[in-house]
């Protein structure tokens, strides 16, 4: 048995961009652009990144909840994508997603005994005779007392209605749950109480957690490994304490840089990014990040940077890290690619 529960490969996800008119496929939106991780079990790795990065789209992807446009994902040595329906249907209690709005996640016409058991029943999880009290058990690990079962969402404050959420998700038994900003919605205080009802759960029944988030702290405080998104690509990991000890990447510093500390002494060295984040429809070419870096080289613009192991578990995509191997080629590419520019375009032949 593997010690990775999940491994991506080059993971690509691009949404078609179509014509108005005749629907034709114009372009698309590379919102997953050749990301690549593994995650071990019983671990949690956290996803961080801007907003349209592709945090979310990488998730539901990895889970199938939408078709790769190429690449791989292997869930305990299978091939999520190579799946037939009826061996995805038998694998889906397995993997499980605890979306990011308490509010518009649970459905309004139903109780909530009812939201939590609904797949139970469906997948056939426990025979129907121990149904009850299963969702009674279930409901008292996430914190909710069983006489809830019968009132609705909107009787619920947001932290109650995301541990409801959870309780859903952990009601199928599953090995690996992606936690699409979980506590993104609510208080601080609810935010922690969230976060350590998850590590209880990881502790008790070894669960694996992919946990996308903004808040950095957070992710600090849950994560084993951290991966950084940008723009479609993954540009930095590491075990959580090399890579907030160390971060490589300057788009990684840039961001690890807004971090609040909570000492009124302290004085932030924030760095300020220039610029706006450009269309994942139509990205730069070479680094995608060198229209905003203040450590821009040349090569940047021409070639896009190697997936390099800086030091050890730390792996990082930029030119400031390259060998001299790395450095050849890049210059090599970015060569090819000004003498491309240079050529004259040849006019079609009339026929």
């Amino acid at each position: 048995m593997s010690d990775n529960i999940l491994e991506v490969r080059n993971l690509v996800k691009y949404f078609p961009i179509k014509s108005s008119f005749f629907k034709r496929v114009i372009g698309n939106v590379k919102a997953v652009d050749g990301v690549s991780f593994n995650i071990k079990r019983t671990q949690t790795m956290g996803l961080v990144g801007e907003s349209g990065c592709g945090k979310s789209t990488c998730g539901r992807t990895i889970l199938r909840l939408q078709e790769k446009t190429s690449g791989d994902v292997i869930f305990d040595g299978q091939d999520v994508f190579a799946l037939s329906k009826s061996d995805l249907r038998k694998m889906r209690p397995r993997m499980q997603l605890v979306f990011q709005d308490p509010y518009s996640s649970l459905s309004p016409r139903l109780p909530v005994g009812e939201i939590i058991g609904e797949a139970v029943r469906e997948h056939g999880i426990v025979p129907k005779d121990e149904f009850d009290d299963y969702i009674s058990r279930v409901m008292d690990v996430c914190g909710l007392p069983s006489y809830y079962k019968e009132r609705y969402p909107h009787e619920f404050s947001g932290g109650q209605r995301q541990r409801i959420c959870i309780a859903r998700a952990l009601a199928l038994a599953p090995d690996f749950i992606v936690c699409d900003e979980p506590v993104s919605a609510l208080d601080v205080s609810i935010q922690a109480q969230i976060i350590n009802l998850l590590k209880q759960l990881q502790k008790e029944f070894g669960l694996t957690y992919l946990f996308i988030s903004h808040d950095l702290s957070v992710v600090e405080h849950i994560s084993d490994t951290v991966g950084v998104m940008y723009l479609g690509n993954m540009v930095e990991y590491a075990p959580t304490e090399k890579i907030f000890a160390n971060p490589l990447n300057p788009y990684t510093k840039a961001l690890f840089s807004a971090i609040p500390i909570p000492d009124p002494d302290y004085k932030l060295n924030r760095i300020i990014l220039k610029g706006s984040i450009p269309s994942p429809a139509n990205p730069p070419r070479g680094c995608k990040f060198h229209t905003r870096c203040a450590d821009c080289k040349e090569v940047c613009r021409y070639a896009v940077p190697q997936w390099t192991e800086v030091e050890p578990e730390h792996f990082c995509a930029c030119h400031l890290y390259n060998d001299a191997a790395a450095q050849k080629k890049a210059e090599e590419e970015m060569e090819n690619v000004k003498r491309s520019e240079k050529e004259p375009v040849k006019e079609a032949e009339v026929l």
